[in-house]
C-alpha cells in the first residue's frame, strides 16, 4: 500500500466508526486530530520511559497510531504529505548543521 491507500483506509475505518458525522462525540476537526498526534507520539516515548530500549510490538502499535493521525491531519488539511516530505528532505539536504 502506498500513503494515498493508506489514507483512503483510515478514512473508511473513521467513517465506519461514525466519527466524521457532524454529531460525532469525537469530532474530527484538524485541532483535534493535532491534538491526538501530540498525544500519541507522548506514548512513543512512554515506551522509552525508564529503559533504553522498548518492546517492538508494543512500540509499532504506537508509531501506527501516529501516522494514522498523520494522515489523517495531512488530509484534512488538503496537504500532500508525499509531496511535502519530499520537500523537506530536499531542503534539509541543502541545509548545513553547525559542528560540535
Amino acid at each position: 500500500m502506498d500513503l494515498n491507500e493508506l489514507t483512503e483506509a483510515m478514512h473508511r475505518f473513521v467513517a465506519g466508526k461514525g466519527w466524521y458525522a457532524p454529531d460525532s462525540p469525537r469530532p474530527q476537526t484538524p485541532k483535534n486530530i493535532a491534538c491526538s498526534l501530540a498525544i500519541e507520539a507522548a506514548e512513543v516515548l512512554e515506551q522509552f520511559q525508564w529503559k533504553e530500549e522498548a518492546d517492538p510490538e508494543a512500540l509499532a502499535g504506537e508509531l501506527a497510531d501516529v501516522a494514522l493521525y498523520l494522515f489523517q491531519l495531512a488530509s484534512l488539511m488538503g496537504i500532500d504529505l508525499e509531496e511535502a516530505i519530499l520537500r523537506k528532505l530536499a531542503l534539509n539536504e541543502a541545509r548545513q548543521w553547525p559542528e560540535r
